[in-house]
């Protein structure tokens, strides 16, 4: 069985978001990047969880990106996977990358392509949709459990008030979300073998973007805060109905 893990780059949650050339583009300076969380505590560990139950498993990594994502891959392959395979190019446009993620998918023949649930900076959560729709595969979202017995896969999903549990044959195309699995730290053996995993670089296939961004603009910031006294009840009724518009 082969299965593909999506693997994206996004800046640390703790970094300063800024933006340059008029709000059109995101101020990378001084960013620390790292593998989006749920592409790599969910996503990928579950994958290395099936390769290691089954060695016989092929698992690869794929990403859309220039070169400067090859330390985050790299970190991605220290945690687990045979080899990674970067699309030589820069997009934020859901389509476009979903787009190249399938081109990979389809010519490497894979049964099982595992997402994140979205990424942390655009929260688009669209990539896996496309994936699957592209590729021509089933698609199951949020995905909290994943097993896989031969060829056929059961997932749980959660729904508005609960949860669902699916049960489908492969290829198949899922996204995943925290409960699937838990967070590892590469070891130092992972680290040296990641060195020489192979890394392949391929150029993008001929595709259009459907969107482009036109500006970015940051939340307003927080007002301050104003204090009552809670004898003072009618104050608050004014501030909450005149200021705040709650009531």
């Amino acid at each position: 069985m082969k299965i593909l893990v999506c693997v994206s780059k996004t800046p640390d949650t703790t970094s300063k978001i800024a933006f340059t050339n008029g709000n059109t583009k995101f101020d990378e300076a001084g960013v620390q990047w790292i593998i989006n969380p749920y592409d790599e505590w969910y996503a990928l560990v579950r994958a290395i969880e099936l390769k290691e139950k089954d060695p016989s498993v092929v698992l690869h990594l794929v990403t859309v990106g220039g070169a400067d994502t090859e330390p985050v891959i790299r970190k991605a392959l220290a945690l687990g996977g045979d080899e990674a395979i970067r699309v030589n190019a820069d997009s934020s446009d859901s389509y476009y990358i979903a787009a190249q993620v399938a081109e990979i998918a389809k010519q490497g023949g894979y049964d099982l392509v595992f997402t994140g649930k979205e990424t942390i900076d655009y929260n688009g959560s669209s990539v896996g949709g496309m994936v699957a729709e592209l590729t021509d595969a089933p698609y199951i979202s949020l995905a909290t459990k994943f097993e896989l017995n031969g060829t056929t896969a059961t997932v749980t999903r959660e729904i508005e008030g609960g949860e669902e549990v699916a049960e489908i044959n492969l290829p198949l195309v899922v996204s995943c979300q925290k409960g699937v699995a838990e967070q590892r730290i590469p070891n130092m053996r992972g680290i040296m073998a990641a060195r020489t995993k192979p890394l392949k670089v391929v150029e993008p296939a001929a595709i259009e973007p459907l969107t482009n961004v036109v500006s970015y603009e940051l939340p307003p910031a927080k007002a301050g805060v104003k204090l009552v006294s809670p004898d003072n009840v009618a104050e608050l009724v004014r501030l909450l109905h005149e200021e705040a518009k709650a009531i």
